[in-house]
């Protein structure tokens, strides 16, 4: 299970990082595969979202900070 958080985490980062590009200067990741209609683009697409799905689902036993009883944020 920790290889799937991992590539899940790098998917998320890559996700922040394209979303960054976009807000700040409307360069969009995608774009460079051919943009939403590519099939490349989607896939990545839909890959950072399942990455973003499995982090919410098992953020619990993955962070530190979580899966501790009493910890504070």
């Amino acid at each position: 299970m920790k290889i799937l958080h991992f590539v899940a985490f790098i998917l998320l980062v890559i996700g922040g990082l394209n979303w960054l590009l976009v807000g700040a200067f409307g360069w969009d990741i995608g774009a460079l595969f051919g943009g939403m209609s590519a099939l490349v683009s989607r896939a990545i697409y839909v890959l950072v979202g399942l990455a973003a799905i499995w982090e919410v689902v098992t953020h619990k036993g993955n962070c530190k900070m979580c899966g501790t009883p009493g910890a504070m944020m």
